[in-house]
């Protein structure tokens, strides 16, 4: 059994149980990244969801470990019914690079994910989209499109994200 999955058990969806000490641990011994790779498929979708949401984590500060997991986030969890774990999917896709064929699918996932009902994931997957929209010019007009809809949704959190992701893509090309 994982030394880490004990900090991960128990709470409910709003709870991180004792992630912040099991990311600690990891941190501190970055030989545990497989085994928390690993909790990401654990039966109980909480002590999944929280693992999955620290290899995200640890994605943004040490990409070079999760490197040879990163197809753990084109798998099976990016089509989760879980909202908690989608998210997590589409915040960490800009982070790496992938073949032709893994971009596919990736590209796949988040036009996918801009239509899913939770603002959250909705919003976090044009968000990415727009990043890799910058490196493929036939994406540009597909994440116009999606921030012409977004600013027309009738919710403040999607118009404000559109203008902010607009922002940002202008800024690039402009600069």
């Amino acid at each position: 059994m994982s030394p880490l999955r004990p900090l991960l058990v128990g709470g409910d969806r709003r709870s991180q149980a004792r992630s912040t000490a099991a990311l600690a641990r990891v941190i501190d011994t970055p030989g545990l990244v497989d085994d928390l790779v690993a909790l990401t498929g654990d039966d109980d979708w909480l002590v999944s969801m929280r693992a999955l949401d620290l290899v995200e984590k640890l994605a943004h500060t040490h990409r070079e470990w999760i490197e040879p997991h990163k197809r753990l986030f084109i798998g099976p969890l990016a089509d989760s019914d879980k909202w908690e774990i989608r998210l997590q999917v589409v915040r960490a896709l800009p982070l790496f690079a992938w073949t032709a064929s893994e971009r596919r699918r990736v590209v796949a996932i988040l036009t996918r994910d801009v239509d899913f009902p939770q603002t959250f994931v909705k919003a976090w997957a044009l968000d990415s989209l727009a990043t890799f929209s910058d490196a493929d010019p036939r994406l540009r007009a597909v994440v116009r499109r999606q921030l012409q809809r977004f600013e027309r949704s009738g919710s403040k959190a999607l118009a404000a994200r559109a203008r902010r992701i607009a922002a940002r893509i202008d800024g690039r090309r402009s600069g």
